[in-house]
């Protein structure tokens, strides 16, 4: 998902059975229909159409979320880059466009919304040349009076600049009402003619949280101990986006893949340890980075939940290139290889 913003997505997905067969993990393809708590077992719906359970002794949870559309009629009109799928679709969709001026609506000026508006024009370029890019219209859609607020106050300086060099048009203090086939409209009436409207905003934890018992959060998240067990329901734990957990024992884990690849490790290993008897090691992840891709204008890096600026430009760029080259994709080789790189370092946490 990280990399879903940017062009080809048919490229970014990563096969699975070089990661799991070294290390002996047995792999079932499917989707889970349902958790039976009281039973300790999974139903799962495999995709060769038959249906397994799998009884568990420990449960990890790691389902991620998904974008929920906020009941805008004609949502369904719309694009998204929440999945492969749906980044394919959208992709596809880019391909067919007629090559003449067009407008291309975004709507949540998030980080996801930001990175595809400013990567927008060098996407529409890949498939239609230069002409085309520079003659769409990208327009910015958010509710919020200013944009970039919450990536600190030196990083939105960048990000709006960045956001103007791309001739992005910013629509604030206003929402979408409404979705058609060929346009929007806003809550203030104002009509947009376009074949493209893209929702970026409304990330909710996945759906089989509300099946175990256990109180949530605002974005369904299942609160957690600190060694990532779910109270009420001990033999579970939960990571990532489905995770309502306190990365130093003060700030709430955001549903971000720096977050979720690391409470992976430690809810991995401590269900290990709770079947060894063995005692658990809290989740802290104490080191927080945020890295923001602001196309041609190169990106933000910024470190600490206070978010100082630390580099900028193209340095930035090379720094977000490493992250989503390199160091979201899990590791390959040998057993021993694989299992080095996953440990948990006692310094970051990470």
């Amino acid at each position: 998902r990280p990399r879903l913003y940017e062009p080809h997505p048919e490229r970014l997905r990563e096969p699975l059975a070089p990661i799991l067969d070294p290390v002996g993990v047995a792999f079932v393809e499917g989707g889970v229909e349902e958790i039976s708590v009281a039973e300790r077992c999974v139903a799962v719906a495999k995709v060769d159409g038959q249906s397994v359970t799998l009884e568990y002794d420990k449960l990890v949870l790691a389902t991620g979320s998904a974008l929920v559309h906020q009941n805008i009629p004609g949502a369904e009109h719309a694009f998204n880059i929440d999945t492969f799928e749906a980044a394919d679709a959208f992709d596809q969709h880019l391909r067919t466009l007629p090559t003449t001026s067009e407008t291309f609506v975004i709507v949540g000026a998030g980080l996801t919304g930001i990175e595809l508006a400013t990567e927008m024009r060098g996407r529409i370029a890949i498939h239609h040349g230069n002409t085309a890019a520079d003659d769409a219209r990208i327009v910015l859609v958010d509710r919020n009076a200013e944009v970039g607020t919450g990536f600190g106050e030196e990083a939105q300086t960048h990000i709006v600049s960045a956001l103007d060099n791309a001739s992005v048009e910013l629509v604030l203090n206003t929402g979408i009402s409404e979705i058609a086939v060929d346009g929007v409209t806003l809550d203030d009436g104002t009509k947009l003619a376009t074949q493209t409207t893209v929702l970026t905003v409304g990330q909710r934890a996945n759906v089989l949280t509300e099946q175990i018992p256990g109180e949530r959060d605002s974005q369904g998240r299942l609160y957690v101990s600190d060694a990532l067990q779910v109270p009420g329901a001990e033999d579970i734990y939960a990571a990532g986006d489905v995770a309502h957990a306190l990365v130093d024992g003060e700030h709430p884990a955001m549903m971000a893949c720096q977050h979720s690849r690391t409470m992976g490790k430690y809810a991995g290993f401590n269900a290990a340890r709770s079947l060894l008897g063995l005692p658990e090691r809290a989740y802290r992840q104490p080191i927080y980075v945020t890295c923001l891709d602001l196309g041609a204008s190169g990106a933000v890096f910024t470190t600490g939940w206070e978010r100082r600026l630390e580099i900028t430009g193209e340095a930035a760029k090379d720094r977000k290139r490493l992250i989503n080259t390199e160091l979201i994709y899990p590791p390959t080789g040998s057993r021993d290889e694989i299992l080095a790189a996953i440990r948990i370092d006692e310094k970051t946490g990470r």
